[in-house]
């Protein structure tokens, strides 16, 4: 007859040394279920478990090793009733994973098989076949899922969180090396000093012939224009007015195309 108990709970604590991890598994004995209600409520009573007096059965490890790859025997107490006795369960592990809500799980399997008696659990009756109802002989069979505790886990990630905090900072060291670079920023007084060029792009509005002349070669063809008028002096005494009114005129001329190369070339 197979069975199984419904309300297990329990936990597991690897160090990382192996022979430093402890188990623990508690079940609840009202919890058997055995898919008959009838041989249920017979194992619940005083004849087996006795529910109501030992409410629990606990095993708690007391020494965990590997034998082989994957293969683990762990070695501690089982208490059935008020009986304790020593057991080791061999186990296998299944596989390491994790699951589709994000948990990573350890699966492991075993089985092990124990004499009832011992933990006084002795009732019986006999079959007119000349045997008995329940045997004496019961398999344990375990079938493990370990839950890793990530809450616990935390602590122990913290420090590589703490320690990736810093480079940032380093990173962020050269700041002020741009702040150093931009400090001298003041010396662009002396690159300000170019700036009167400026000032002396402004006064040679009135001056736009000189700058014409001497930056543009374009503004001495408008100088060769200026000999047709002087015969026309020569002919009028009095138009040196004129004369000088012409090259107010031509003033003008030159400054518009002193300034339109100006702009051209990329003067102020």
């Amino acid at each position: 007859m197979r069975g199984a108990f419904n309300d297990v709970s329990g936990s597991a604590d690897i160090a990382d040394d192996l022979a430093d991890s402890k188990a623990e598994v508690i079940i609840q004995t009202a919890s058997v279920d055995t898919r008959s209600e009838d041989r249920d409520e017979h194992l619940r009573s005083a004849d087996f478990f006795d529910v109501e007096t030992f409410p629990e059965i606990r095993f708690v490890s007391s020494a965990i090793d590997e034998v082989d790859e994957g293969s683990y025997i762990v070695t501690g107490e089982l208490t059935i009733r008020d009986t304790t006795k020593t057991v080791s369960v061999p186990l296998e592990l299944i596989g390491v994973d994790t699951d589709p809500f994000g948990n990573l799980r350890a699966g492991l399997e075993g089985s092990r098989r124990i004499d009832r008696k011992d933990w006084g659990v002795t009732w019986n009756t006999k079959l007119d076949s000349g045997g008995v109802l329940v045997s004496d002989k019961i398999t344990l069979e375990f079938e493990l899922s370990l839950i890793k505790n990530l809450a616990e886990a935390a602590p122990a990630d913290s420090p590589e969180t703490t320690t990736e905090a810093p480079e940032p900072v380093t990173e962020a060291t050269p700041a002020p090396e741009a702040a150093d670079t931009a400090a001298p920023q003041p010396e662009a007084p002396e690159s300000v000093t170019p700036t009167p060029a400026a000032d002396e792009t402004t006064p040679p509005v009135p001056k736009a012939p000189e700058s014409a002349a001497s930056v543009d070669p374009k503004a001495e063809p408008a100088a060769e224009e200026f000999p047709p008028p002087p015969p026309v002096k020569l002919a009028e005494t009095p138009a040196e007015k004129p004369a000088e009114k012409a090259p107010e005129a031509k003033q003008s001329d030159s400054q518009s195309s002193g300034g339109g190369l100006g702009k051209l070339f990329g003067l102020r």
